[in-house]
């Protein structure tokens, strides 16, 4: 990965002028979303600045977040706020280092309420020196709500329910799992920080509910923001980016069960006037999923690499080790850390357990899921 990140386009333009509005932070119960205006006089065709395209003031870039405890043990997470595995770290700072080599500067990063998430913009705006821009979080880009099958190991699930059943609970447009109970171990409303929206936590989700969710943040304060020439990086999860590409590409209900997202691989876009996606340089769809216009920043060979990973890790119920774990991923970690180097004290990933939560045992993926 490191390699194809070395590939990465580097523009030779430089940043003249740098300015930044403070927008209010977007916090959970607010169901009015708001966003800042430009100074007239700021306007993007007045402006300079380096970015991955020099061909068009509209630019975004989509970042999952980098593995988390719950990623490495292949359990579902859902509205769960697990944090990052050290792995994890190497990972978004890795992303950082990609970011920052293509050349691309952003005016502002949304992302969830989530660590993971959280955790990992903080650590790309590390590697890329951009701590001082805005970053604005908000529920509507929380991961989509894997209602029952919360907490449970995704091959356990596959082995007591088949394939196709869960195949269409994870990527089917309008099929959501089984529904959370109230009394759910890890049911958000039991987290400080849902406590002013207990009556908007959906029990369970598909990506139909996803998408209607995360599309108001989208056109309430993404849009305007690239309408006003600001470069904008979204750092979410899997599938609530799957919805807002959903949208952006307009991949149809049929086939975006077939998209899959890498973690911590940039997919950075360059749109037109009307923000649609422009056509890849090659002018193809890229090869590692077959449907998008965006341009994976780590390539697209090492991106397809990790989605067949991603498939075996859930549903090849033939292999018994955890691919997460295993020696190959421990060759990749330590490449990575003769790369960028070892995480420093404040980058270690905290504790296992999500906030708020006890430590829990492997036992529970055994229970029988609700049907």
């Amino acid at each position: 990965m490191m390699q194809s990140s070395r590939s990465a386009l580097i523009l030779l333009s430089k940043r003249a002028n740098s300015r930044r509005i403070l927008a209010p932070t977007h916090l959970a119960g607010a169901d009015q979303v708001q966003s800042s205006s430009l100074p007239k006089n700021n306007s993007a065709q007045q402006r300079s600045f380096t970015s991955i395209n020099c061909e068009t003031p509209f630019n975004l870039c989509f970042l999952r977040h980098g593995q988390s405890t719950w990623n490495r043990d292949n359990r579902f997470i859902g509205w769960t706020d697990t944090p990052l595995t050290d792995d994890g770290v190497l990972e978004a700072r890795v992303a950082g280092q990609m970011l920052r080599k293509s050349g691309i500067l952003f005016d502002e990063v949304h992302t969830s309420l989530l660590r993971r998430s959280i955790r990992t913009v903080n650590l790309v705006l590390m590697e890329m020196g951009q701590e001082y821009i805005p970053v604005h979080k908000h529920w509507r880009l929380n991961e989509r709500n894997y209602g029952a099958l919360v907490g449970h190991n995704k091959k356990e699930v596959v082995k007591m329910h088949g394939k196709d059943q869960v195949l269409r609970w994870r990527r089917s447009y309008d099929e959501p799992p089984p529904p959370m109970q109230d009394d759910h171990k890890f049911h958000p409303k039991r987290d400080p920080r849902y406590r002013l929206m207990l009556d908007q936590i959906p029990c369970s989700e598909s990506l139909k509910c996803t998408l209607k969710r995360s599309r108001v943040y989208w056109d309430e304060v993404v849009t305007p923001a690239l309408e006003e020439g600001k470069t904008v990086l979204i750092v979410g999860h899997e599938n609530n980016l799957r919805s807002l590409i959903m949208n952006l590409e307009g991949i149809s209900e049929q086939d975006i069960i077939n998209l899959n997202l890498p973690r911590a691989v940039p997919l950075a876009y360059r749109l037109d006037e009307n923000l649609k996606p422009m056509d890849r340089k090659d002018g193809k769809l890229d090869e590692a999923t077959g449907y998008l216009r965006g341009e994976w920043l780590g390539g697209d060979e090492a991106v397809a690499e990790i989605l067949d990973r991603d498939h075996k890790q859930v549903y090849d119920t033939t292999i018994q080790a955890n691919l997460e774990k295993d020696q190959d991923r421990k060759k990749w970690k330590t490449w990575m850390e003769f790369a960028v180097g070892k995480p420093c004290p404040d980058m270690i990933a905290s504790k296992d357990v999500p906030l708020g939560f006890e430590s829990d045992s492997d036992d529970e993926d055994e229970q029988k899921i609700a049907s």
